[in-house]
Formats: C-alpha cells, sequence, structure tokens
C-alpha cells in the first residue's frame, strides 16, 4: 500500500513540475523590434498577422512623435487584443552626450502625454531603450565619463518610468561583461549593475549558432538569475557587413529556429532567462524561409 501512495506521489509531483514548466515557458518573451512605424500607419492588419503568424507576444514599437497618437492607439488595441504586448522604444547613442538626456525626457514626456489620452488597451505596456553608448564618440575618448552618463541616463530613466507604472527594458551587447565601471554609482561589472537595476534587458547576442549565442550569454544569464531580473536573448536577420557569423540572414529562417529551439532548451530551467528576441520585423519579413 506504501507503494502504491509512494507512486501515486510521485506522478503528482512530475505533473506538477512539467505543468509548471509548461507554463513558465507561456509567459516567456517571444519578442521583435519595429523600427518603422509607419508600417502599421498603412497596413495595421497585416502587420498584426505577421507577428501573429510568428507567434510574437511582445513588440518594441519605435517612437515617432511626428506620427498621430490615433495611428499608435489603434495598432496597439489591435495587438493587444491577440495577446500581443507593445513596448515604447526609442534611444540613440548620442543619448549619452552631455545634454543628450533631454532627447530621452523629450521621449517620456510625450509617453506620458500618450498614456493619459489612451484607454488601457490602447496603453504602451512598457518602456524598450535602445541607446547602444558604445557608438558615442565619448566612448573611445573619454569611456569613463560615458559609462557613467549611460548609467545616469538609466537611472533617470527608471524613475520616470515607474512614475508611469511602467516597466523598464534596454538592450545590451553581449560584450558589456568586460566593461567595468567606478564612479558614483559604486564599481563593478557594468552588464550586472544595468541587469541589476532594470525590470528587464535583452542581450544583442548577434551569433548565427546555438554553441555561440549560449556561449556568449552565460555571464547575462546568470547575472539575471542573481538580481531577479528577466533576460531575454536576441538575435539578427538583417544583412550586415560585419561579419558571417552575426546574423541568420544568409542561413534563413528554418535554420535559425532550429538554433533559437537549442538555445531555448539549454536556458529553459535558468532563472532569469525569459525567452527570446528577434531583430527586427522588416528584416524578419524578408529572411528567406
Amino acid at each position: 500500500m506504501k507503494k502504491i501512495v509512494m507512486v501515486v506521489v510521485l506522478i503528482f509531483i512530475i505533473a506538477g513540475s512539467i505543468s509548471f514548466n509548461v507554463h513558465a515557458l507561456d509567459k516567456q518573451d517571444r519578442a521583435t523590434w519595429l523600427w518603422n512605424p509607419w508600417m502599421f500607419a498603412n497596413d495595421e492588419d497585416g502587420t498584426v498577422t505577421f507577428l501573429e503568424s510568428k507567434n510574437v507576444n511582445k513588440v518594441y514599437v519605435q517612437i515617432d512623435q511626428e506620427m498621430s497618437i490615433p495611428d499608435y492607439q489603434s495598432f496597439i488595441e489591435k495587438a493587444s487584443a491577440k495577446g500581443i504586448s507593445i513596448y515604447a522604444l526609442d534611444g540613440a547613442p548620442d543619448w549619452v552626450a552631455p545634454k543628450g538626456a533631454r532627447n530621452q525626457s523629450k521621449m517620456l514626456s510625450w509617453l506620458e502625454n500618450y498614456q493619459q489620452e489612451s484607454s488601457t488597451a490602447q496603453a504602451f505596456a512598457g518602456v524598450h531603450l535602445d541607446v547602444e553608448p558604445y557608438l558615442y564618440s565619448g566612448w573611445s575618448k573619454n569611456q569613463a565619463k560615458t559609462v557613467t552618463a549611460f548609467q545616469s541616463l538609466l537611472t533617470d530613466a527608471k524613475t520616470r518610468t515607474e512614475s508611469l507604472g511602467l516597466p523598464l527594458e534596454v538592450d545590451l551587447p553581449f560584450w558589456f561583461d568586460e566593461i567595468t565601471y567606478k564612479n558614483s554609482f559604486g564599481k563593478g561589472i557594468l552588464a550586472e549593475w544595468v541587469i541589476a537595476n532594470m525590470d528587464s534587458v535583452t542581450i544583442m547576442a548577434y551569433r548565427d549558432s546555438a554553441p555561440m549565442i549560449i556561449d556568449i550569454v552565460k555571464n547575462e544569464v546568470a547575472y539575471a538569475g542573481q538580481h531577479g531580473t528577466a533576460l531575454v536573448i536576441g538575435v539578427e536577420t538583417g544583412q550586415t557587413r560585419e561579419g558571417d557569423r552575426i546574423t541568420f540572414y544568409e542561413e534563413g529562417e528554418t535554420y535559425m529556429n532550429q538554433q533559437l529551439e537549442m538555445v531555448n532548451n539549454h536556458y529553459a530551467n535558468y532563472p532569469g532567462f525569459n525567452g527570446i528576441g528577434i531583430h527586427h520585423v522588416d528584416s524578419w519579413k524578408n529572411i528567406k524561409p
């Protein structure tokens, strides 16, 4: 009788574990960047249909302040009805310039006004920054100063987004675990600082094979687990001159999906790992099968 009871208990434990893992995977992000919002302004139904066909559940949508608010509202409402969360995307390397933070402030003020004018179904679900400070000229001239400016920028953004009740995410290159800082924010590794202070990060793990992707994000995944931050692994689909290991453009979507499945299987049970991001809608639409 005891053996029967133990078997039944074991079955329930295994079933519960499987249910938990499936539920956890269901909550993971399958994200993408949409840099050209005029895409949905001109073809809203086609854009939503494409996102649905790729099982996307989160889109980082570029903020173009010249576009009409109703265009954003209509798209977000339609996407939200399909279970797709829309995050406000913006950022540029010169945001870490001496007066560059005003650009972030202007965008967040636009967002605050947008949220006030929108219904719950039309509102942005969060903010996603893509600053890439290493592309700013100050990075090579005075990296320490530029790093501090980047940290200040993110700290200010966190304060503003918290006041809006929105989560804050940021894109990071995979090699920020090699960059250190020692300044008013303390001292340590830049990747860990960002991961510890953001709600979510997307690592730009731009490589075209699962083993390489798995390897270059291992430190960031560990930091995310330690700090309770959601981490998304991003890959590239666009054509590039930066080398033949950067993008899945040459190999195509079938190969990419096979590699991403291996990445997902490897990190599925790691705390902090929260899915895959595919850069970006325009190039993804045109990648070969």
